[in-house]
């Protein structure tokens, strides 16, 4: 398939995005609507794509980060097109197709535990917290394969702050929506439902650490965790829990999703380290998504500079 450049294509020839969004939708509804009647299928399933249409949608005052890589980033196609999202289907493409069920409005975060404000958030009141800002951050997962995405999103700490930890807050927990009508992946016995990850508190309020609300400049498409997700760059990718609606803090660490399910293979730091091989294969190599050749996986992925201190005395071929 040819694809020109915007410097290639006559002012003319070019649809607004605005109206190239309307007419994706109509077209869209329009065959479902026409699969739906000869399936026979609820008026209700018809909408599930009008309904989660805020992916595109450009956010609005983004600040740029100093916390940046300046590596390129990889292309909106790779990043919404290869995902690892096991509640809309675990094949890399599953979660792209069926990111229509996943419907993110109405959406509510509810924040509990040791902390002196608790309270339910709505996404829209909750994205308002602090000023969103975009932080090219690296993304490596634990199947050596990486990324470099262009995240917006605000620190974790800004929220922390907000809620005034007591004492007793050591840890984080995250929660996933359990939904397997909108989650159709979590229909399958792959984990214990619903997805649940954790942080010690200093790695939470880090820096680097962030609630992600979008993308390139746009609204969280639903294959990349809208509508707010975690992420952490120094940890593998499955440590960045996504689709939150539940933050509770605690004195324990929380018994996590994956380091219940397989815990000789999924440690709850998940740091990156190139020393530490999963059980099935080596972590020394990774492959940038849209590169042939391997490279060298970066201690922390490659922010070591930053964090390495968090775990200071640490072994962390033990604590893994």
């Amino acid at each position: 398939m040819l694809i020109q450049r915007p410097d290639d294509i006559k002012a003319g020839e070019i649809t607004p995005k605005e109206a190239y969004l309307n007419r994706r939708e109509f077209m869209k509804g329009a065959t479902v609507a026409a699969a739906a009647v000869a399936s026979g299928a609820g008026m209700a399933d018809l909408f599930i794509g009008a309904r989660n249409s805020h992916a595109g949608v450009k956010l609005e005052g983004v600040q740029k980060s100093s916390l940046s890589t300046t590596e390129p980033a990889n292309s909106y196609k790779d990043i919404t097109g290869y995902n690892n999202f096991y509640e809309l289907g675990t094949d890399k493409d599953d979660p792209a197709r069926n990111a229509k069920y996943l419907i993110t409005r109405p959406w509510t975060v509810a924040v509990e535990g040791e902390v002196k404000k608790p309270k339910v958030y709505d996404i829209d009141e909750l994205i308002k917290i602090a000023p969103l800002e975009e932080r090219i951050y690296r993304l490596r997962c634990v199947e050596a394969w990486s990324m470099v995405i262009p995240w917006v999103g605000f620190p974790l700490s800004a929220l922390i702050k907000r809620l005034e930890p007591t004492g007793n807050a050591k840890y984080i927990e995250f929660r996933t929506l359990y939904d397997p009508r909108r989650m159709p992946g979590q229909n399958r016995n792959v984990l214990e439902w619903p997805y649940v990850e954790g942080l010690r508190m200093d790695e939470a309020m880090h820096p680097l650490t962030i609630l992600s609300v979008g993308l390139y400049g746009e609204v969280l498409p639903a294959q990349n965790g809208a509508p707010i997700r975690l992420v952490v760059p120094w940890k593998y990718g499955f440590k960045s829990i996504k689709s939150i609606v539940r933050i509770r803090f605690g004195e324990r660490q929380p018994p996590t999703s994956w380091s219940k399910s397989a815990p000789q293979e999924y440690g709850f730091y998940s740091n990156v380290n190139p020393e530490v091989d999963h059980p099935r294969w080596s972590q020394a190599r990774e492959r940038r998504i849209g590169e042939f050749f391997k490279r060298p996986t970066l201690v922390f992925n490659g922010y070591a500079d930053q964090v390495a201190s968090l775990y200071k005395g640490m072994d962390l071929k033990k604590y893994y």
